[in-house]
């Protein structure tokens, strides 16, 4: 089974990653429940880009950092085939 198009073993390399995104995750939705810091729209509007930029970032270095992983492995895998 494939999720997003990775394999099983590439999942679970790319766990280093997926647990910062859910720790991330986190703190955005709790942030937004409960404003720890106050309601002052400039500092929470800036508490939320900075988080989610983040997020985003990691997302987006996540998703090729397996997409080099997958494409490593086919690489090693067609190269096994012609030897």
């Amino acid at each position: 089974m494939a999720l997003f198009g990775f394999e099983k073993d590439t999942l679970l390399d790319l766990t280093v990653n997926v647990i910062p995104l859910g720790i991330l995750g986190f703190f955005i939705v709790a942030f937004a429940v409960v404003p720890a810091f106050g309601t002052d729209p400039v500092f929470s509007g800036l508490q939320f880009a900075l988080m989610i930029t983040m997020f985003l970032l990691l997302a987006v270095l996540t998703y090729y950092a397996g997409k080099a992983v997958e494409d490593a492995e086919k690489a090693e895998q067609a190269g096994e085939e012609e030897a």
